[in-house]
């Protein structure tokens, strides 16, 4: 798949209690009426609530927003089960969309207009859940420290040129697990491994922290470059801090594997909740949220390219390039999660 930058794109229940609510309301409150779609967010409420905003200017639905984070979320629909007052859960990464798919606490959403414009790499084959942005996990490099020439894919990053140099975050994180899931769908689990055995021992420290903080550990001098996620780099361009800014000033993003699959892709999504009261109002919300209108603010807003190809993207995405993603049906990397963590932890990754 192509994509022109111009054009496209808690485990444990004690962890439910320090769930940020950004509408502290008693379930009661979560009525079954007409107008109303309650939803669960993994997004920050900054990241969401504007969006939801013009969502009832423009339709006359409330919307009644619970913003946490994604494991604590998920376990807080498994507790409630059909006491739960949540129509929709919205969500990040393939991998917990695949969660709270295989946990039951999804259901089928059917809509003509979600199937039309979303593609099909972009959404679970059984309808249970939609992506509604991307994001690339792509490699960021130190402007004059690496020449781009000496970079080619993924697997390269596992030569012994790159010990000492790299930066990315723990393997108990979600995203890594999706990349290595990627992987194993592309060259297998044989190869994969191998290559996270070479990855950890080009490390330059031992992984620790976000995505923004291996950015600024690459611009510090600790590492010479830095896997994460575009939208983290999206931030610091566009930041007002002046620090920050200057953070992603010394960095600039290589897109791998050009050649053969094309970088890795993932996304944020959102299905309607198995018990949902209000599966209309909530089908209703993720047709708005993959309109050309939406997707093109979201871009904006947070840096994450569109699902819809008919959406604009920002400027800043927009400099980032042309490259190729890889086209993998994201169910795979939940399907291959279990087997993408039991490879990191064999592998040292920590």
């Amino acid at each position: 798949m192509k994509i022109n930058a111009l054009a496209k794109i808690v485990s444990s229940v004690g962890a439910v209690a320090a769930v940020t609510v950004s509408a502290l309301l008693p379930t009661s409150a979560f009525a079954q009426e007409a107008g109303v779609v309650n939803v669960y967010s993994a997004r920050k409420e900054a990241l969401i609530k504007p969006l939801l905003d013009r969502f009832t200017d423009e339709t006359g639905i409330s919307v009644n927003l619970v913003t946490g984070k994604a494991d604590a979320l998920l376990k807080r629909l498994e507790v409630e089960g059909k006491a739960s007052p949540a129509d929709l859960f919205v969500t990040v990464d393939a991998g917990r969309l695949h969660r709270a798919k295989s946990a039951g606490v999804l259901q089928v959403s059917g809509s003509d207009t979600l199937n039309k414009v979303i593609p099909q790499s972009l959404k679970d084959a059984d309808g249970y859940w939609y992506g509604m942005s991307q994001r690339a996990r792509t490699i960021f490099y130190v402007k004059g420290k690496v020449d781009p020439s000496e970079l080619s894919t993924y697997e390269d990053l596992a030569d012994s040129k790159w010990k000492g140099r790299i930066c990315v975050r723990s393997s108990n994180n979600i995203y890594n697990q999706s990349l290595v899931a990627s992987m194993i769908d592309a060259i297998g689990v044989e190869k994969t491994e191998a290559w996270a055995k070479g990855l950890v021992k080009n490390f330059a420290k031992p992984p620790s922290g976000g995505d923004t903080d291996q950015l600024k550990a690459a611009a510090a001098g600790v590492c010479d470059i830095a896997i994460a996620n575009t939208y983290y780099f999206g931030r610091l361009l566009n930041s007002e801090n002046a620090e920050k800014k200057a953070i992603g000033a010394k960095l600039a993003a290589f897109w791998p594997n050009q050649a053969d699959r094309g970088v890795h892709m993932n996304v944020s999504g959102a299905g309607v909740t198995k018990h949902a009261r209000n599966v209309d109002n909530a089908v209703k919300l993720m047709e708005f949220m993959a309109s050309d209108q939406s997707q093109a603010w979201y871009a904006e807003v947070n840096n994450e390219y569109p699902v819809v190809t008919t959406a604009k993207v920002s400027d800043t995405l927009a400099g980032l390039g042309e490259f190729t993603a890889d086209d993998i049906v994201l169910s795979k990397l939940g399907e291959n999660n279990r087997s993408a963590v039991e490879l990191m932890d064999r592998a040292g990754w920590k």
